[in-house]
């Protein structure tokens, strides 16, 4: 029997593993005699009515398990390392990189730098396509890996090279072209650096890419993000107010241009340009599905279309409440008149409070980046009221913890107030009406 394999992590309970006797470390080898390398081969292999599996049970035994079911049953089992084992780390030297700019003594996995095509068709993981070998890019359109994400930045080659380090990051266009030509479909991103890879260059780059349109689907601009902890980075600075007002005027020409000729508006700026400009969030239509939500584009539009719809819950009853908004500086202005409104409810009184970000330096102003230090140093014990309030972004999806490691419960025994994280507006109803236990995470004050 072959070596490799994936590592059962747990069988589902009731599922068709744990009836043909698939326990907790057991190896899965081979499917219909094809070696299984991922959770990708998994997934394509058990998609099929007739079944072979190949296992080295964890006590060494081999087994050849032949089984029927329907081509779309899951057999149940979930692997060690989320079924990819070692993740494809990433061989650029990027010039904008946030994690380079992370300070020391953070959480461990904060400083992995994953290049993963894998994760990229799994996850939506923005690669750059460097460290892709060809024997990968056939696997890529023989497997269909679509959609992918990709991290273009610039598709001048000398440019790109230099701004991600690496000699191959020039073959970009070429790389594009041929995953375009095998029907993979593609949404791309560049991280704008002011007078690097805007003005001219981002014409080019829009430009290169909308011409391999339909496979590439979308490209969103979104401003290079900058810590205090750049001293040994490439020099770089954030945008202006009126700079972004510019950026913005010419993405949105570009729009129209392309919704004239393709239909699509193709290129979208992130909410962070919205925001820092003043300019007026663009309606749901120009989102066109909203493609790249993951990565801030039009993330603002939804939170202000479903604070409109739910808002109204709130005043059908009285809302006996004290509560403090948390959020970071570009959340002021959409949070402002959300603070308003809650305080035309009877009853309930609410404080906005904006939250500087003395951690990772004074221009980092999303929410997503606030750290449990910040909170604790600037809100004071009289700005609390009943509950404090603040995004779940700020907080890790698995479990209430900041990026600089303090959790939700240490806050709330801290600041002798309960907290609740809310994922939108509509959760932010909910806990006024219904209790702070239908936030995405809430602590009690001492525990």
């Amino acid at each position: 029997m072959k070596s490799g394999g994936l590592t059962v992590a747990r069988v589902k309970p009731g599922s068709i593993a744990e009836e043909i006797g698939i326990g907790q470390g057991d190896r899965l080898i081979a499917v219909n005699g094809t070696p299984v390398c991922d959770l990708i081969d998994y997934r394509f292999l058990e998609a099929d009515e007739d079944i072979s599996l190949e296992l080295k049970k964890a006590d060494g035994e081999e087994w050849v398990l032949e089984l029927e079911k329907d081509y779309d049953q899951d057999l149940g089992l979930e692997f060690d390392g989320a079924g990819f084992g070692r993740t494809i780390r990433c061989s650029n030297k990027c010039i904008f990189c946030f994690v380079d700019q992370m300070p020391p003594g953070m959480r461990k996995t904060l400083y992995v730098k994953d290049d993963d095509y894998r994760l990229s068709f799994w996850s939506g993981n923005f690669i750059t396509l460097t460290n892709v070998t060809g024997k990968e890019m056939q696997r890529i359109v023989s497997m269909r890996l679509s959609p992918l994400y990709i991290s273009v930045h610039s598709t001048n080659p000398e440019l790109r090279r230099r701004m991600l380090g690496n000699s191959k990051a020039g073959l970009i266009m070429e790389q594009l072209q041929e995953l375009a030509t095998a029907g993979i479909e593609m949404h791309t991103q560049v991280v704008a650096c002011p007078g690097l890879n805007d003005g001219r260059e981002l014409a080019r780059t829009v430009e290169d890419l909308s011409g391999l349109w339909p496979e590439v689907r979308s490209l969103a601009v979104v401003p290079v993000g900058l810590t205090r902890f750049r001293q040994s980075c490439y020099p770089l600075r954030c945008y202006t107010r009126e700079e972004a007002r510019r950026l913005l005027r010419w993405l949105q020409a570009r729009q129209e241009e392309f919704l004239r000729t393709m239909g699509n508006p193709f290129v979208f700026a992130s909410d962070e340009f919205y925001l820092l400009s003043g300019e007026e969030i663009p309606p749901v239509e120009r989102y066109a599905g909203f493609p790249q939500l993951e990565n801030g584009v039009g993330l603002t539009r939804l939170f202000l279309d479903e604070w409109e719809e739910v808002k109204a819950r709130l005043f059908r009853k009285r809302v006996e409440k004290k509560i403090t908004l948390l959020t970071g500086v570009l959340g002021e202005q959409l949070l402002e008149p959300v603070a308003a409104a809650l305080n035309r409810v009877e009853g309930l009184q609410a404080i906005l409070k904006v939250v500087r970000n003395g951690f990772f330096g004074e221009s980092t102003t999303v929410a997503g980046l606030i750290t449990g230090t910040d909170l604790l140093s600037q809100v004071l014990p009289s700005e609390t009221g009943d509950l404090l309030v603040l995004p779940a972004i700020s907080l890790k999806k698995e479990e209430p913890v900041f990026l600089d490691g303090t959790s939700l419960p240490e806050l709330s025994r801290c600041l002798k107030v309960p907290v609740a994280a809310v994922a939108g507006p509509g959760q932010l109803v909910d806990v006024l009406l219904e209790g702070p236990q239908k936030a995405a995470w809430f602590t009690r004050a001492g525990c």
